[in-house]
């Protein structure tokens, strides 16, 4: 996104068709300036909304997402350690094969660890075995991502979120958009993040729905079908976010079984 024209410096407290709400911005880190002056990162509404982000009318230039702290620091989103752009990379400056197999190869089993390591990441060894092919999409995708969105904050999964409206040209974009430190604890440049969601959002469809204080939350319209087709994108959950498996299925091919077959939502959750 060009910061030079930032499309936020138009909008005021509550802009035609959203709830009231104001600017969130952060002070520049450069020494030579010989005044201070702030970046504005993402208008926010002043209230939890019931509605899905899609649902509300996003002016050009800006992406809309919702940010929720259900775990973590209560509006973690106003705390200058959780939000810090100037941490982040440009996302055109990554490739997601590199990216994942950094990741992979940072979370893969020490041989040491044997049978039990092996059976870990079976049915695949140490090697990085490359992306899972695209999958092909199913019904209305706005429809579904919207449906599913309603659902997650019905159940409380989202607890009471709140609107944000982001300066990204894409979805993928908005966690190095805004510098959100999620994945801090496994990666802290959130461009290489935005690298793997653009892939996900080219081959899969991904839609970024929701932000937590380290939680990331998907809605995926074409999601694997069969085992053999969700396998190679459990091991790229696996790189991407290895509490998924560590502290959850236990192995790649049960998480791919439980949590990748035929599934619109992948939910992420850092340590």
């Amino acid at each position: 996104m060009d910061k030079s024209v930032n499309p936020l410096s138009a909008l005021g407290s509550a802009p035609p068709g959203l709830p009231a709400g104001r600017l969130v911005s952060r002070p520049v880190r450069r020494s030579r300036l010989r005044r201070a002056r702030s970046e504005t990162l993402l208008w926010l509404s002043d209230e939890p909304v019931d509605a899905p982000a899609s649902a509300y009318p996003a002016p050009a230039g800006l992406q809309a997402v919702l940010l929720h702290d259900r775990h973590g620091p209560q509006e973690w989103w106003d705390d200058e350690d959780y939000l810090d752009p100037h941490l982040t990379s440009d996302p055109d400056d990554h490739h997601v094969q590199p990216v994942l197999r950094d990741f992979w190869d940072a979370v893969v089993p020490d041989p040491e660890e044997g049978a039990e390591g092996e059976d870990l990441i079976a049915p695949f060894g140490r090697d990085w075995p490359g992306l899972a092919m695209a999958g092909a999409a199913v019904g209305d995708p706005a429809a579904g991502a919207g449906a599913l969105a309603r659902e997650l904050i019905r159940d409380g999964v989202l607890g009471r979120p709140r609107l944000a409206l982001v300066p990204a040209r894409r979805g993928a974009d908005v966690p190095a958009a805004i510098g959100w430190s999620g994945p801090v604890n496994h990666e802290n440049d959130m461009a290489r993040i935005a690298a793997v969601l653009r892939s996900w959002e080219d081959r899969f469809g991904a839609r970024v729905l929701a932000l937590g204080f380290a939680s990331l939350d998907l809605y995926v319209p074409a999601p694997p079908r069969t085992l053999a087709q969700a396998l190679p994108v459990a091991a790229e959950h696996f790189a991407f976010c290895p509490d998924n498996v560590w502290q959850g299925s236990g192995t790649v091919r049960d998480y791919a079984e439980e949590a990748i077959v035929g599934s619109a939502h992948w939910s992420f959750w850092w340590d």
